[in-house]
């Protein structure tokens, strides 16, 4: 089996995990009932190729439930209607609900985590869910920021994005008991794929005529300053950043305005540029993991990772 057929082992104990209290039921069901990519589980399961644990699958498991507990809580932060296009917990529910069952899938990971008994796999996805944790902060700390530099911009899509998908290749590797120049490699090669996500991400929300799963132009409605914007709003002139300061953080914009000024200054194309050099750079990485076919579903993952439309 390659990764994507054993996320359907990973799936089943998703499925597993459903209680019989009807209002976590119903919650739970409403959310892992969508398709989502489980791109780190299956980041996961990549990297722990080799291994006969039995807990592999498990292992897998836990990167997907805390991925999908800080979804929920996001959705929350940021009042989105919409997840994997279909209404949001909080949407469908309410705030509270969407923080609670975050809280809850959060500890049903940690009981499958404890479970495993690795100390050095709970030690990173605990390292991992703080980092994160982090990101969210600083994101929300550099909301409407006209001033934020490309580094802080780096620092926050590590932390809130690539930290995870660094903590899934590792955690494979400490499964299948990697040495630990591969370890690096691996968490190394998963950042920049991680990172790489974001930006993609980050391009996607600029999109006008294809559903992405989200509501078009989120990002710039919340406030939050990504790299299309980034970029953009360096090169503007005067009545050029008055322009773009008024589109951010606002609800009601002219999405086709506002992305042809984007484009204008050159803000796609620079994002697609540091696209490019996060794929290179992960790339080279994955060409040092000695396993082969570590290495050829990394690079797979990589390219998908640069070229997905949602």
């Amino acid at each position: 089996m390659n990764a994507t057929q054993e996320l359907r082992e990973v799936e089943k104990i998703l499925k597993r995990d459903f209680t019989n209290e009807k209002i976590i039921s119903n919650l739970y069901g409403h959310i892992f009932n969508t398709n989502g990519k489980k791109i780190r589980a299956k980041l996961n399961l990549i990297s722990s190729y080799g291994t006969k644990s039995k807990n592999r699958y498990l292992l897998a498991a836990v990167i997907e439930l805390l991925h999908t507990a800080t979804l929920v809580h996001d959705d929350v932060v940021d009042d989105s209607p919409e997840r994997r296009g279909k209404k949001s917990v909080n949407s469908m529910w309410s705030n509270a609900h969407g923080v609670l069952i975050g809280d809850y899938i959060y500890s049903k990971a940690f009981i499958h985590m404890v479970n495993i008994k690795n100390i050095s796999i709970l030690e990173e996805l605990s390292s991992a869910t703080n980092d994160i944790s982090q990101g969210e902060l600083m994101q929300l700390d550099a909301l409407g920021n006209l001033d934020i530099t490309l580094n802080k911009l780096k620092k926050i899509s590590y932390f809130k994005t690539g930290r995870l998908f660094e903590a899934s290749a590792r955690t494979g590797g400490l499964l299948s008991k990697s040495s630990i120049m591969q370890l690096d490699y691996l968490g190394d090669c998963a950042k920049n794929i991680g990172i790489l996500f974001q930006i993609r991400d980050d391009l996607l929300d600029y999109s006008i005529d294809r559903k992405i799963g989200k509501p078009n132009f989120q990002d710039l409605k919340e406030g939050k300053i990504t790299y299309p914007f980034y970029y953009a709003y360096k090169k503007a002139n005067l009545t050029q950043k008055k322009e773009l300061k008024k589109a951010l953080g606002k609800k009601s914009i002219n999405q086709k305005t506002i992305l042809k000024l984007i484009v204008k200054l050159n803000g796609i194309k620079k994002t697609k540029e540091l696209a490019s050099k996060y794929r290179k750079d992960a790339i080279l990485l994955a060409k040092k993991i000695d396993n082969l076919k570590i290495q050829k579903e990394m690079i797979e993952l990589i390219d998908q990772s640069l070229n997905r439309k949602k």
